[in-house]
């Protein structure tokens, strides 16, 4: 490893941040990925004592680089090129939005909960029932056109 620059996306995606080096390089072009907070092109050489923060919705990490590597490691071996330091108030807004759950969602959007679910089968049979209520016979009674 006599190299002192390495590639971001590279680099994110050998260490595990991202999962793919394609999702790495798009993270880059979509502004999510800053050192000083500058936005940083996927062909940014990165160097050791770095520190590269991600954006991955609802919290920022923020990793400094202690080592260089182009290819992927195994999970164990990953600390030994990173270090995570990622403030304990990112780590807290990530646990309030666990906790909270789904009752900061939009309605309708994504899957109904257990209550908005319950009230839709309450409301389904409620207007089929109203609707089987109706006998059709009766109305023809009423119209009899016999010539």
């Amino acid at each position: 490893m006599g190299k002192s620059e390495v590639r971001i996306d590279k680099w994110l995606w050998a260490t595990r941040v991202f999962k793919t080096r394609s999702i790495a390089t798009d993270a880059c072009k979509k502004g999510r990925v800053t050192i000083l907070g500058m936005n940083v092109k996927p062909s940014h050489g990165v160097k050791i004592g770095d520190v590269i923060n991600v954006k991955k919705p609802p919290i920022t990490y923020s990793f400094e680089v202690v080592g260089l590597i182009e290819n992927r490691v195994g999970a164990k071996l990953v600390p030994d090129y990173l270090k995570n330091v990622t403030p304990k108030e990112q780590y807290d807004l990530l646990e309030i939005t666990r906790i909270s759950g789904f009752i900061d969602r939009q309605k309708g959007l994504g899957r109904p909960t257990k209550k908005e679910g319950r009230e839709l089968a309450k409301f389904n049979d409620l207007v089929f029932m109203g609707y089987e209520d109706i006998d059709d016979d009766e109305d023809d009674d009423e119209f009899d056109f016999d010539v």
